[in-house]
C-alpha cells in the first residue's frame, strides 16, 4: 500500500470517529460568526519517504504578523478559490512547491485562530527528494519534521503565557532547535487525533 493510500484510508476512518478537537484559540467571550472570520487554507505536505517527514517553514523576522514563528505554507483564499487550491498556490509562491508534485489526499477539521482566521489545513503527499526555495520576503528557512513524531501525543507539551492582559493555554511541540507553538502546534494536534496512524 503506498503512503498516499495508507493516509487516504486513515483519514477515512478518522472522519468516522468524534475526538475530541480543539476548535480555536479564540478568546473567551469572542463569538464572531463564521462569515466575519477570514478563510486561509494550510499544506500538510507528507514527504513519501521511509519514514515519511512534513515540510514546515520558519517564517522571517521581518514580517508584521507571526515573524519567526514556524508554520505550514499556506495563507489567505482568494476569491474563487477551493481550499485545495489555495494550499497549493501558497505552497508554490512560499517555498516553490509545485501543485503537480502534490498528491491530495482530502482536508480535514478548521482552526479559528486569534487573529481573525479559519484555518483548513490540505494534506498532501510530496516527493522526498523535492529541491524547495523559501521566498526571501516570508520564509526564512524550510525544514521537516517527522510525522510519526510530530503525531506522537508524548511530543505535545501544554504551556501559557499571558496575551494582553489573559492568560493564554497552548500546545507546543519541540524539534531540535525548533519550537512550534500556537495554531500551527494546536492542528498538528487536531491531526493527530482525527488521523489514526501506525
Amino acid at each position: 500500500m503506498t503512503l498516499a493510500e495508507r493516509l487516504a484510508l486513515a483519514l477515512e476512518r478518522g472522519r468516522q470517529t468524534n475526538p475530541r478537537l480543539l476548535a480555536g484559540d479564540l478568546r473567551d467571550g469572542d463569538d464572531r460568526p463564521h462569515d466575519a472570520m477570514t478563510p486561509a487554507a494550510v499544506l500538510v505536505a507528507i514527504t513519501d519517504a521511509p519514514r515519511p517527514g512534513v515540510i514546515l517553514t520558519q517564517r522571517t523576522e521581518t514580517l508584521r504578523r507571526h515573524a519567526g514563528q514556524v508554520a505550514f505554507p499556506g495563507g489567505r483564499i482568494d476569491p474563487g478559490e477551493s481550499v485545495i487550491q489555495a494550499a497549493l498556490r501558497e505552497a508554490d509562491e512560499e517555498i516553490a512547491l509545485p501543485p503537480s508534485a502534490v498528491e491530495v489526499i482530502g482536508a480535514v477539521d478548521p482552526y479559528r485562530t486569534v487573529t481573525g482566521y479559519t484555518v483548513t489545513p490540505v494534506i498532501g503527499v510530496v516527493p522526498a527528494d523535492l529541491v524547495l526555495r523559501p521566498s526571501e520576503a516570508e520564509v526564512a528557512s524550510v525544514f521537516e519534521v517527522p510525522f510519526d513524531f510530530l503525531l506522537d501525543p508524548a511530543n505535545h507539551r501544554a504551556a501559557s503565557a499571558t496575551w494582553q492582559c489573559l492568560e493564554r493555554h497552548y500546545v507546543e511541540i519541540l524539534w531540535e532547535d525548533r519550537r512550534i507553538w500556537g495554531a500551527t502546534a494546536a492542528m498538528i494536534v487536531n491531526l493527530s487525533r482525527r488521523l489514526p496512524w501506525a
